[in-house]
């Protein structure tokens, strides 16, 4: 029997932990004496990281974060580019550096993410916080990887010894989010463009996590009945009908919706969870720095 499955709603659960993270700050800053400070590096023009930039920079003002963010033209250079993170990780007013990505080439994205200083690295991808998470300790979780943690949560889903499947194995968001799964006893799988039968490894999955970028790659016949979906794809299409481009994930929708117990939407699903946990690693930055539990 067909079901319409439950949506994860993303953008509400972000509202929520913003509104947690406005109170948190009104109560601190009168104690350390400053607003907690973040700072987004971007290089270009490119109009996506522009849009997430202006979104991430009103986030900060709704929360209370004083936002230290740089935009520099497209033809600035590596050297350029590290003496600024060089600055801003002597900077105590900032408490969180994210550069933007993709970067324009020539740069190296690599080189500069390892400028940062690591309880600094609010988008967790130092190498310093990327080990802490693989041996379980404390540190800055990579963003996208912990809202997806933290929305199954909120929904009391399930995960000790549920089969998980990602589809996808970028250090982004693949990687991370099966150390994740396993960290709650998940049974984790990491299928990508290049494993075999794709359909009989997705069918397996209670959990099914794809983060690959590419639209309606998952399909109803490509899910278990009663899995948990989360959509961590996010694609621009033109509607064929209206000529007009519009947000969509990896999963069929309308399809998946039929067979699946619990689906993320997009827009709406993680990415304003990711932008919630941004906040929030700012804010574990700037408690650490102050020794604030």
């Amino acid at each position: 029997m067909n079901t319409t499955a439950k949506l994860l709603d993303g953008k509400a659960l972000a509202q929520k932990l913003q509104t947690n993270l406005l109170e948190r700050i009104q109560a601190l800053t009168p104690q350390i004496g400053r607003n907690p400070g973040l700072a987004v590096i971007m290089v270009g023009d490119n109009p996506a990281s522009a849009a997430y930039v202006r979104n991430k920079e009103r986030d900060c003002v709704n929360v209370g974060i004083a936002s230290f963010g740089q935009h520099f033209p497209v033809n600035t250079s590596q050297l350029e580019l590290e003496k600024v993170i060089q600055t801003l990780n002597q900077d105590e007013r900032v408490d969180g550096i994210l550069v933007q990505l993709p970067l324009p080439q020539p740069l190296d994205a690599v080189t500069l993410l390892h400028q940062i200083e690591p309880n600094k690295d609010v988008d967790g991808l130092h190498p310093l916080n990327l080990g802490r998470l693989l041996r379980g300790e404390p540190g800055l979780r990579s963003c996208t990887p912990a809202g997806v943690m933290r929305l199954l949560q909120e929904y009391n889903i399930e995960l000790k010894g549920k089969k998980a499947v990602v589809v996808g194995r970028s250090i982004l968001v693949g990687k991370p989010l099966a150390l994740m799964l396993l960290e709650a006893d998940a049974t984790v799988t990491v299928a990508h463009s290049k494993s075999n039968d794709l359909e009989s490894i997705t069918k397996e999955a209670d959990i099914l996590i794809p983060a690959v970028g590419k639209a309606g790659l998952i399909t109803a016949a490509m899910v278990k009945p009663g899995a948990v979906v989360v959509d961590v794809g996010i694609n621009s299409i033109t509607d064929a009908t209206t000529g007009k481009s519009r947000l969509v994930g990896d999963v069929d929708f309308a399809s998946v919706q039929q067979v699946a117990s619990y689906l993320t939407p997009v827009p709406g699903g993680i990415g304003p969870m990711t932008r919630a946990i941004l906040l929030q690693n700012t804010v574990l930055s700037y408690c650490h720095y102050h020794k604030i539990s």
